[in-house]
Order: C-alpha cells, then structure tokens, then sequence
C-alpha cells in the first residue's frame, strides 16, 4: 500500500491541552451538512483507522478525525493516558474548528471515547456512531489478564529510556503481518507508554451503569466476524441503549482497513441513519 490520498489537514493546537493532528474534509452536500467526528481505535491513527471511509462519508456529512493523545502526531503529555481526556480533547478541537454540535464516530476505543463524548458533553451530542465495540472490554479472564499486565508495562515504560521503548514497540508492530511501509509508520508513530497507558484504561473502562441514559440517535456497526470485541458483546450494547439500530459488516476487528468494501457501506449507512434522525429529533 502506498500512502493513500487524505483530507486536509495539519497540526492543531488545543488551547490549554497540546497539539494534536486533524483531518477536515468539507462535506460534498454542502455546509449545512451534519458533522462527524471520527475517533480511532487503540494503536492505530485517524488516517490508518479510517482512510477508507473519509470520501464515501464526504458525500454526506462534513468529516473532522483527529489523532488521540499518545497515538500518532497527537497529544504528548507527561500527565497518565485517560479515556476522558481524549472525549475532552475531541470537544475541544470542535471548539477550535467553530463547530457547536457533531455526531461522534467511535470504533473500538475509539468507541469508548465516543460514549464519554456524550456522557461529559451532552449538549454538544446530535447522535452517536459505534463500531467495533463494547460496554467494557473485560468479557473473559485471559482479557482481564491481558490489561492487568499492560498496566504493569505502563509503570515500567516510565522508567524505561526512549530508545528501548522505541525498540520494544517496534519488536511488536513486527509481528503484525502483511504491513505496508505506511502503515507500519502509522503503528509506530505513537509514544509507546502512553499507548500502554490506552491499553490499561480500555481495561479499566465500563459504561455498564449508565449506557441505558444515551438520549441521542444511535447506530452500532456490528462487526459479525469480530475476534477481538465478540458480536456477542457488541448486541449487548446496541440492546443497552435505547432505539439503537443494528448495522452488520461481515468483517473481522481489521476489515475496517482491510476489507473497506465490507466495511464502509455500513458505516454509511449507520451515519446516514443517525443524522436522518437527529434533523427529525431537533
């Protein structure tokens, strides 16, 4: 794969937070278009995450992703990784771009983010996108296992010098097969600790106390062949909210990236319906 064309975009500075790296595509059905804001999954970029679905979501909707903190160009910081923060720092970037209200896009942990998105700032909620994802991560032991030592990596990544960071994560990303140049520089563009530190708050994360509150549209993509997040865990979220509507794309955690013409066409349609909705629901 050769880098693939992308958006416009840049670095941008978040007023009290850092700076992080955006994407901002126009919306080809004009500026009273709703606004989507993508959120990317642990480990991966805005761009590595969702270069397939940036222009098939252009026809529709104005299309605004950024990079969370530690991973890729976005926010470095000393301060422990934090779900909420990233919900915060995707606020703010509406902020800084004018934007009142947006319809936040999460897959896998980056639909975790997007579930705080609501839970912290509801008023500037139209609807909710969630792919790939959970209630809570937690749903067999040898995963609870897998994040309780991630954590334990975390500490040590603090006192580890940068260069043996560098090396541990990319000894890792090595192991990925079938990685283009790109790709592997998307993957190995974030600060190791504090992806670990993501690794450890995906664990520690659970909207199982509140998830039945969300009072905006809602559409869950389903994932049917899900190896990482089961479908199983996935139907139990889109059972927890209220008039939540199913979306099925019959791919595996990756197909998002590696099988698009299975992946987008759902993902269309979940953000179609969701902002069909939340014009009628105004």
């Amino acid at each position: 794969m050769t880098t693939p064309a992308l958006p416009p975009g840049g670095p941008i500075e978040l007023p009290g937070r850092g700076t992080t790296f955006h994407r901002d595509q126009p919306s080809r059905a004009g500026d009273a278009a709703p606004t989507v804001v993508l959120l990317h999954g642990w480990t991966a970029t805005a761009d590595l995450n969702w270069f397939p679905s940036y222009e098939p979501l252009a026809e529709h909707v104005r299309v605004v992703a950024l990079d969370h903190r530690g991973h890729g160009r976005g926010i470095r910081t000393n301060r422990r990784f934090r779900l909420a923060d990233c919900a915060d720092d995707a606020v703010a970037l509406a902020d800084t771009l004018g934007i009142d209200r947006f319809i936040p896009v999460g897959y896998s942990m980056g639909g975790l983010v997007a579930q705080l998105v609501w839970r912290r700032h509801r008023d500037r909620v139209d609807g909710l996108v969630l792919g790939a994802t959970a209630r809570n991560f937690r749903g067999n032991p040898s995963a609870v296992g897998g994040f309780a030592a991630l954590g334990a990596m975390a500490a040590a990544a603090r006192v580890v010098p940068e260069t043996a960071r560098r090396r541990a994560a990319r000894r890792v990303i090595g192991r990925r097969p079938g990685l283009s140049d790109w790709a592997r520089g998307q993957f190995e563009s974030g600060d190791p600790r504090m992806v670990l530190e993501a690794g450890q708050s995906i664990g520690a994360f659970s909207s199982h106390a509140w998830i039945g509150e969300v009072d905006v549209p809602t559409s869950v993509v389903l994932t049917e062949q899900d190896r990482v997040v089961p479908p199983s865990r996935q139907a139990k979220l889109a059972a927890a909210i209220p008039d939540a509507v199913v979306h099925p794309a019959p791919i595996d955690h990756g197909g998002c990236v590696v099988e698009p013409h299975r992946f987008v066409p759902a993902l269309v349609a979940a953000v179609r319906d969701v902002a069909g909705r939340a014009v009628r629901t105004r």
